[in-house]
């Protein structure tokens, strides 16, 4: 081939002594396609090419036949966001002659962190064996440009006393110093590590060469305040195995912003009711007046809100707080199991009655009753109980004696009533009557500020029950969550997080810990409820489908799976048809 019908980048490679390059750990970035996108020299002298930006960098011309498919896995892994480190291969360099290297292939995010736009490839000559002079041991230099300003990861470096030798805009954005704050100051004087000068991963690495992933550390930052970071290091070393500095890339843990903490502490709320969303709070801060009277309350929502919370938060700030709080779910007992339960019965009063039973009513004096699924009661026992709540009196089943109700009523159900009542379903005199105190609970996906604080409440509340030391979760495992419909609301993120704690080894959740989520995703908001599309009832038949084929028809698995009882599950599918 005549040099003018020759690869310009080919001809850019003669007469060049790629030994004169300096030596370190090569680095490169590279676009989807795999063009470069960026190269230090240091990586155009391991591969004895020159690199300029837009090369095609082929693995089938540069990687020899048995480590080319690993290096291909490693290639299609980075672009689905997974990283693949100390990988052996043997690199052909232009004299054909092969140079055994190691690399590690890494996901790069874009501003956002949202999507990835290329890769990193770092590369490490094994060969350590060469005599050199002494003018040739000298100091890495690096190569930065845009590309590597805007990774969604804070990169630093060190040199081999310690002292910073480049430091990135997200870690500018992460620890608040700006650059020319901290080059050539010790790594410790700015990040203030809780493992400083004693476990310090990026001290180990130096000290022993191993590459430290997703350690978790605690820094305090230029404003004072104390954050987790997770920390990924490893060494910089020349071509003889000389260490000569080490580079770390950290990113923030996922957690409740200092600023909102102030919204809600454990403890802070009655019966660990977290949130400070407008919508949950428009709810608490009616909590002390209703408490303070004896009216009865009806709560809707949808399952998984927290409606029994709120029940016992009334009950908690209440007079009749040094008395019971008896709950009974309305939807659990046959019809004529439900009027014993409730009111109690006499001996003889049915077959198998064979001695006086305490119903709830009585069980309740001078405490709260609390209804659950109350819509779910039957038309005969909703005539008994409207009578019970206009003239305060019962009577066992079975029996005579009127007994006088001493417990104030709270009714709480995932239907919408009116709608039950239009339908006929319902008895309209008893929906007004305990309805007189309404309490509308909003659905999660309504309370999206709220996920950050339920996950911190509920990291404490397994640590302690599964005895390990979570600190957070991924922040794409945040991203999720908000993006997330949760149609069973806050159980099914309870339980979510639950399932995580049992795979889950290290000090963060990820996604890969999470069980499959199935319903659709929605913005992210706090406003006015969203209007309801036509087809969310198909949508949600879709998904009681779903769960269903999932866990092979078992009725308590697919309950659990949606974060909803066994009996909401049971009604759902009854009304979509699918029994």
């Amino acid at each position: 081939m005549e040099d003018g019908d020759r690869d310009p980048t080919d001809l850019m490679e003669e007469g060049v002594d790629f030994d004169e390059f300096p030596e370190g750990d090569g680095v490169a970035v590279l676009s989807l396609t795999g063009r470069v996108m960026s190269a230090n020299l240091q990586a155009e002298r391991l591969l004895h090419r020159r690199l300029p930006r837009g090369r095609d960098l082929r693995f089938n011309e540069i990687i020899s036949a048995e480590y080319r498919q690993e290096a291909m896995d490693a290639w299609e892994k980075a672009l689905e966001g997974h990283s693949r480190s100390n990988l052996m291969a043997k690199v052909y360099l232009d004299s054909g002659l092969p140079v055994s290297v190691t690399f590690s292939m890494n996901p790069l995010y874009g501003q956002g962190a949202k999507k990835v736009i290329g890769v990193l490839l770092t590369l490490r000559d094994q060969a350590s064996t060469q005599p050199k002079r002494p003018d040739r041991w000298r100091e890495p230099v690096w190569e930065y440009d845009s590309l590597f300003e805007h990774l969604a990861e804070g990169i630093f470096t060190v040199n081999n006393r310690w002292r910073i030798t480049s430091f990135n805009r997200r870690a500018q954005e992460i620890t608040g110093f700006r650059r020319e704050e901290v080059l050539g100051r010790n790594c410790w004087d700015i990040f203030r590590s809780d493992l400083c000068k004693s476990n310090c991963p990026l001290k180990i690495t130096m000290e022993t060469g191993v590459l430290r992933m997703d350690q978790d550390v605690r820094i305090v930052d230029k404003g004072g305040h104390s954050q987790s970071i997770l920390v990924n290091t490893s060494v910089i070393k020349n071509k003889r195995g000389l260490v000569m500095g080490a580079v770390e890339s950290f990113r923030p843990i996922a957690q409740v912003d200092p600023s909102e903490e102030s919204g809600v502490t454990l403890g802070e709320r009655p019966h660990q009711i977290v949130g400070k969303s407008p919508g949950l709070n428009q709810v608490l801060s009616m909590l002390p007046d209703v408490a303070a009277s004896d009216a009865t309350v009806l709560i809707e929502g949808e399952s998984g809100t927290g409606k029994e919370l709120i029940a016992k938060a009334i009950h908690a700030q209440s007079p009749r707080a040094r008395g019971p709080f008896v709950a009974v779910n309305c939807s659990a007992l046959a019809e004529t199991l439900l009027e014993s339960e409730l009111f109690g019965h006499v001996k003889a009063a049915f077959t198998g009655a064979l001695s006086n039973r305490v119903g709830r009513f009585e069980l309740a004096k001078s405490g709260t009753l609390f209804l659950d699924e109350v819509g779910e009661i039957k038309p005969e026992i909703q005539i008994k109980l409207l009578r019970v709540l206009e003239e305060r009196v019962f009577e066992r089943v079975g029996g005579t004696r009127q007994i006088r109700m001493d417990s104030r009523i709270i009714a709480a159900t995932n239907k919408r009533l009116a709608r039950e009542v239009a339908r006929g379903r319902f008895r309209e005199d008893l929906y007004y009557r305990l309805r007189t105190v309404p309490i509308s609970i909003p659905p999660l996906r309504e309370r999206v500020s709220d996920i950050p604080l339920l996950i911190d409440h509920f990291l404490t509340v397994f640590n302690r029950r599964y005895k390990k030391s979570v600190r957070g979760v991924d922040p794409k495992v945040l991203r999720l969550f908000r993006r997330y419909a949760w149609p069973g609301n806050v159980r099914e993120l309870e339980h979510a997080l639950e399932h995580a704690f049992v795979f889950v080894k290290g000090p963060i959740i990820t996604v890969s810990h999470l069980p499959e989520f199935e319903s659709p995703q929605v913005p992210k908001t706090d406003g006015p409820p969203p209007s309801r599309a036509a087809n969310s009832w198909e949508d949600e038949k879709i998904t009681l489908k779903r769960a269903l084929e999932k866990t092979q028809g078992r009725r308590d698995a697919a309950a659990y799976m949606l974060g909803i009882s066994r009996s909401t599950l049971w009604r759902k599918m009854k009304s979509h048809g699918l029994i």
